[in-house]
């Protein structure tokens, strides 16, 4: 089902860019404004001046905006800094990091071409809504420069591990590029040119379908492209490059796929005791107060518990800085089916993400989602260490109002791919795939003469 291709890279000159920690960034939609400056000034040719941060307001998405990044893109070229493999090529990526708890894993995955496919024919699945504001940009951009600056992530099914075997052993001798992160992950980079292996990874994607795990609005963007493509040009040929976009894809069962925890920090409008809280609870889990130590202790202790339980029944934790106490909440069995089985499919009835907005948020606490927009009730932190700091220090600034910190296991690489084959979305920030791509890595520039080689 899924078609992909190899293609020739646009990558950083090694003989003008001696250091690559300079000139990549994360995706663009993840660098607030402090990060952005912090790029913009580290080197003259980092991305963030191709790929543009997405803090901007309305009135700053300008023509003006695209063409600089148009000239900048061709000057860099011009210049020798961006060069252009020469043969089709697949490329290896491997990241090599370290999770919360300290383990080390390596996730291991190519980056091709992948030819586009409408959702609706089951080739490429997303589980996340995407927002037109979002992808008006990108589309600019893209249109604009002609090019894809960063890649999207998605998951392939590959039990046996076919595929990377078969890259791996095509690789070529020596990484193409490795760069170390901010957060210190290692990714590195090789060409596989060989046209008899690359034509049995071919081979091997066509029964499969691709699941987005990250990147939903880049792949929105690629198609609205294509439809702008052919208004202009009547009709894009199934091996042009604008029926093609630049993804990532990793086996869905590799060891060093990792999904962390997205953690919410509920803002009460109003200043609540954990005892009347606890009542509230009580109708739907089982309580239990973990005591003695540090509120840094409490919420170890009481993810440490959760992650032992993963897979079985649900849990979450609950601290309450202001009174500085934490619990671990065990969803009472047949809850769940009784209080939403009205409202949501059995896929996303499941998921923990669901089960705290629709039933703790909404039902118990009783803050609709309108609200919660509106009013900037809830907050999302991948780092529980972050989210206790803002809850704490905002217990302290405000005693008119509590922060509750809601912690949460990650949503299981099965269930996203559940979802997705039925056809559903999750809510917002249900899946944190760690770590993000590098945006500079490997760029796809758009040459509307040429013809995706298959």
């Amino acid at each position: 089902m899924a078609l992909i291709a190899p293609f020739r890279a646009l990558r950083y000159n090694p003989a003008k860019i001696q250091n690559m920690e300079e000139v990549v960034t994360p995706p663009y939609d993840v660098i607030n404004n402090e990060a952005q400056a912090a790029f913009a000034a580290r080197n003259p040719y980092n991305m963030i001046h191709l790929d543009l941060s997405k803090n901007v307001n309305a009135e700053q998405l300008t023509e003006s905006r695209y063409h600089q990044a148009k000239e900048t893109f061709a000057k860099w070229q011009e210049e020798g800094v961006l060069v252009r493999d020469n043969e089709p090529t697949i490329y290896v990526y491997h990241t090599n990091y370290g999770l919360p708890s300290g383990e080390r894993r390596t996730r291991k995955g190519l980056l091709c071409l992948v030819q586009l496919a409408e959702f609706a024919e089951g080739i490429v699945k997303p589980h996340e809504k995407t927002f037109s504001g979002v992808t008006s940009d990108r589309l600019s951009l893209l249109d604009t420069c002609h090019a894809q600056f960063s890649p999207i992530f998605s998951l392939y099914p590959d039990a046996q591990g076919q595929i990377m075997t078969l890259l791996e052993g095509a690789c070529s001798p020596e990484p193409l590029a490795s760069v170390t992160d901010h957060d210190g992950c290692l990714h590195t980079i090789w060409g596989v040119t060989d046209p008899a292996v690359l034509a049995q990874v071919r081979a091997l994607f066509t029964d499969k379908s691709l699941y987005i795990a990250d990147g939903h609005h880049r792949y929105t963007t690629a198609l609205q492209f294509r439809t702008l493509m052919r208004e202009r040009l009547g009709e894009v040929a199934a091996d042009s490059p604008y029926n093609h976009t630049m993804m990532y894809l990793c086996g869905m069962e590799d060891p060093g796929l990792s999904v962390l925890p997205t953690h919410r920090l509920v803002r009460m409008p109003e200043a609540v005791k954990l005892i009347d809280l606890m009542a509230r609870l009580a109708q739907s889990f089982s309580i239990e107060e973990v005591m003695d130590g540090s509120r840094e202790t409490l919420v170890t202790e009481v993810l440490s518990r959760m992650s032992e339980n993963s897979g079985a029944a649900t849990m979450f934790g609950l601290y309450h800085p202001q009174e500085d106490r934490c619990l671990l909440l065990t969803l009472r069995e047949g809850v769940i089916d009784e209080a939403l089985g009205a409202k949501q499919p059995a896929a996303l009835r499941e998921l923990d993400v669901v089960i705290l907005s629709d039933l703790i948020i909404e039902g118990l606490l009783q803050l609709d989602h309108d609200r919660c927009v509106k009013e900037g009730l809830v907050d999302y932190y991948s780092d529980s260490d972050t989210g206790l700091d803002v809850a704490v220090k905002e217990g302290e600034s405000r005693s008119d109002r509590s922060p509750l910190l809601f912690l949460m296991n990650p949503t299981l690489v099965s269930q996203v791919k559940r979802v997705a084959d039925e056809g559903l979305v999750m809510p917002h920030k249900s899946t944190y795939f760690y770590p993000k791509l590098l945006t500079g890595l490997l760029l796809n520039k758009i040459v509307p003469q040429e013809k995706v080689p298959y």
